[in-house]
């Protein structure tokens, strides 16, 4: 397991790419957000995305999200019509899960019998740097031990409970324990599934 060391608002520029090039590959890592750590891989790696979901012991119909760069790559894979394009463009990036209908540029492997994707363009310079190197999605979960809701906050610990199943591991320092707000946007109606970091509708 590899260990990169960051400092969350300036991590070095070689230290992402070396997170990158391990995704493109195949790997599966460890990382912080501007909630809580995630681990993921990248969505153009099938065999990473199995093992996400072995190593979170997860249903193929749970649901997984993907970190996107911005609202040009959210289009790609969710479908914005202009009430949910003007939501996100005001609350992005920032604490947020967008659960918004799929495009046909979503991998069948993540929807199952679903039709919907959740989409975050979290507010955090690591996770926005790696994506742009990586040039896809990330598809990620919640860094929490099998079988339960809490966060890890602590990337040593991260690495003791996933030692020899997660390949690389970003240390950013102690992480969030409160997960990002989960809203979801259909048919015009706009709902908020988990109350989470990220205040919605905020008072402006």
């Amino acid at each position: 397991m590899a260990i990169v060391r960051i400092e969350p608002a300036h991590p070095h520029l070689r230290a992402v790419k070396q997170v990158a090039d391990a995704l493109a590959s195949g790997a599966l890592a460890a990382y912080p957000t501007d909630t809580v750590y995630g681990i993921g891989c990248s969505l153009e790696q099938k065999r990473a995305i199995e093992r996400l979901y072995d190593l979170k012991d997860k249903s193929r119909r749970r649901p997984f999200s993907f970190l996107v760069r911005d609202l040009s790559q959210a289009s790609r894979y969710a479908q914005l019509d202009d009430a949910a394009y003007r939501i996100l463009r005001a609350y992005a990036p920032g604490p947020y899960c967008w659960v918004l209908e799929s495009t046909k540029e979503v991998p069948r492997v993540l929807l199952q019998r679903r039709t919907t994707i959740g989409i975050r363009i979290p507010d955090h310079p690591f996770c926005q740097k790696l994506v742009e190197l990586l040039g896809c999605p990330i598809v990620t979960t919640t860094a929490a031990a099998p079988g339960a809701d809490a966060p890890l906050t602590d990337p040593d610990e991260i690495e003791r409970l996933f030692k020899g199943r997660v390949d690389v591991v970003v240390d950013g320092g102690p992480g969030s324990s409160v997960p990002s707000t989960v809203v979801q946007i259909a048919d015009g109606a706009v709902e908020v599934l988990r109350s989470g970091k990220g205040p919605f509708p905020r008072e402006d």
